[in-house]
């Protein structure tokens, strides 16, 4: 039998308070999800058996992860996977960490059940792929300028066997091409703003696919005109709806519509043309 160096209870509160400490969000949280990739064992098992001893080599690697998430890593980062949705992407510091309000494009899409869709500025594909996990019979387009961006959606791809369902293309709107609905989450930060963001964010994750330019909405507001005809959806900041909107409007779409997410922010704005 290997020896142990800690009980499970040990282990946790240890974390718990370390990163506590830190000003982490949920410290209880992260440190059951990183016992849990470092036991292989499931949360359910953790909470029953708080006695059970912890093996050195899971206490190791436990200890590396949890050191990483003092730094402010985000835990999705540190175990290399994020679930949206019915989905689990895989993530890591080329990509954004697909958020719980970006649901909202793919609840668009499901309630407007489009032929093809456009997945604009994919990232780790998370959009595309949960949309074509929904919509069997839509034919998804996924676009990003970033090539380590595409290289992490391809494996996701491949990954959840939906590579052969969701075209992954380089660039923006494809050439000479029309999609009922094109979705995207491109970058809406201001540069005064980027600073002020959690340490998880702006010490962790790209830049490039947050910040627009000064005022958040430089390159919104550069798609928005190149967009094709049908549905275009948004996602936005906080507070930048009504503006998103009037670009739209300025742009020929009509049908404007906000919607709000679960903390009752517009977070997606939404119109055709």
């Amino acid at each position: 039998m290997p020896t142990v160096v800690a009980s499970v209870r040990e282990a946790l509160e240890s974390a718990t308070d370390a990163l506590r400490a830190t000003g982490a969000e949920s410290p209880r949280i992260d440190a059951e999800l990183l016992l849990e990739a470092a036991t292989g064992w499931e949360r359910a098992r953790i909470a029953a058996e708080p006695d059970a001893g912890v093996s050195p080599p899971a206490a190791r690697a436990f200890g590396d992860m949890v050191r990483r998430r003092i730094r402010r890593e985000p835990v999705s980062y540190i175990l290399g996977r994020k679930g949206f949705r019915d989905i689990e992407v895989v993530v890591d510091p080329r990509v954004l960490i697909p958020r719980p309000e970006t649901e909202l494009l793919v609840e668009l899409a499901l309630e407007l059940q489009p032929r093809t869709v456009l997945d604009l500025g994919t990232g780790s594909g998370a959009v595309g792929l949960a949309v074509a996990e929904e919509l069997p019979d839509a034919e998804v387009t996924a676009t990003d300028t970033s090539e380590g961006a595409l290289d992490v959606a391809r494996a996701n791809a491949a990954r959840l066997g939906l590579d052969e369902r969701v075209r992954l293309l380089p660039g923006s709107f494809p050439d000479g091409e029309v999609f009922d609905l094109t979705l995207a989450n491109l970058p809406y930060v201001s540069e005064g703003d980027w600073e002020r963001l959690a340490p998880e964010i702006n010490r962790h994750e790209p830049r490039a696919a947050l910040v627009a330019g000064p005022t958040g909405l430089e390159v919104i507001g550069a798609q928005i005109p190149v967009a094709g005809p049908g549905v275009l959806a948004l996602e936005v900041g906080a507070g930048q709806a009504s503006q998103v909107a009037l670009l739209m409007q300025d742009a020929g779409f009509d049908r404007i519509e906000a919607h709000r997410d679960l903390a009752g922010i517009e977070r997606v704005v939404a119109g055709r043309r």
